[in-house]
């Protein structure tokens, strides 16, 4: 059974920074498209950032500069260090993997980790 697990998230103060991270298990991680989406109150899912199983990545212009995404194949787990953090940060992070194998989309995703910006 594939698992991605999210972690770190929590309550900060505006410009503070987290480390989330994505611990993924049961599947070939290496082979995989990483990428974190967000959900804010009340809003739809919002794409932040990818990282291909290449290591070449890309950011939402609302987070590039502030946010950034690497990933440890060794430890089958995709992090997303956020910093410089504001108030509209403020969502559920899922991480989502993804690869083509065998003539079809493999598609998984997490099942969260809040992120509260607030003084």
């Amino acid at each position: 059974e594939v698992q991605l697990v999210e972690s770190g998230g929590g309550l900060v103060q505006p410009g503070g920074s987290l480390r989330l991270s994505c611990a993924g298990s049961g599947l070939t991680f290496s082979r995989y498209h990483m990428s974190w989406v967000r959900q804010a109150p009340g809003k739809g899912l919002e794409w932040v950032s990818y990282i291909n199983s290449g290591g070449s990545t890309y950011y939402a212009d609302s987070v590039k500069g502030r946010f950034t995404i690497s990933r440890d194949n060794a430890k089958n787990t995709v992090y997303l260090q956020v910093n410089s953090l504001k108030p509209e940060d403020t969502a559920v992070y899922y991480c989502n993997a993804q690869t083509w194998d065998e003539g079809r989309l493999w598609d998984y995703w997490g099942q969260g980790t809040q992120v509260t910006v607030s003084s």
